[in-house]
């Protein structure tokens, strides 16, 4: 009886633990989803070489590695400045919770704007090489200033913000780009007759403007 509560006792902390590392991955998971989808060239690019069928795994890989690279240098490198200097993981929490908010809010008004389908002759991308459009993706990536904002700043802060478990965080935020960008190139020639209207990329902003409006509250309110 001794070593049967020896053991249960020795394994209540891990529990709690294992509890925080789910919902941190959990927070990661849906912290990235709402970050990578979103009206933008990076996405309408995958989106079109989907319904062309054009090099769509070497486009989806370039996006998903780009995208965990850029995750791992944000948690690794705000990690440092933690131990360093706390007050400014502080600062880049109210910047990067202010940031989070202001993306909702932009989500917020494209779903409330009439708009035009974003999908216009996916047949051209067919025509692009596989190192251009491989090229083209790695500019619409690394190119883009807004990249270093959401994935770098403020993933890391909030990853962060989640101590030990930034990690698990990272791994939730990683699987969410990879299942979007597989999603939707691999999935695209499925999902043309959605995604060429309006209206689906309207539901699909107002999803996002919900989830960092409310995840970019929680981590102002957190500081």
């Amino acid at each position: 009886m001794k070593n049967i509560r020896w053991i249960v006792d020795d394994r209540t902390p891990s529990v709690g633990g294992m509890t925080t590392y789910v919902f941190a991955a959990i927070a990661g998971l849906l912290t990235g989803a709402g970050l990578i989808i979103a009206i933008g060239p990076q996405n309408v690019f995958v989106l079109r070489q989907g319904l062309a069928r054009a090099h769509v795994v070497p486009v989806v890989v370039v996006c998903a590695v780009s995208d965990v690279v850029l995750i791992v240098a944000g948690v690794a490198g705000l990690g440092a400045v933690v131990a360093a200097h706390p007050s400014v993981v502080t600062a880049a929490k109210l910047l990067g919770g202010g940031y989070v908010i202001v993306l909702g809010l932009l989500a917020a008004r494209r779903c409330l704007r009439s708009t035009e389908s974003i999908v216009a002759n996916p047949d051209e991308a067919a025509t692009v090489s596989r190192w251009a459009a491989i090229a083209m993706t790695l500019a619409l990536t690394w190119l883009n200033p807004h990249v270093y904002l959401d994935t770098v700043l403020t993933m890391g802060a909030i990853a962060n913000s989640h101590g030990s478990a930034r990690w698990a965080f990272a791994i939730g935020a990683s699987v969410a780009s990879l299942v979007w960008f597989a999603s939707l190139g691999g999935g695209a020639s499925r999902l043309a007759p959605l995604f060429s209207t309006p209206r689906a990329w309207k539901i699909l902003d107002a999803l996002v403007a919900i989830v960092m409006i409310g995840l970019g509250a929680m981590l102002v309110v957190s500081v």
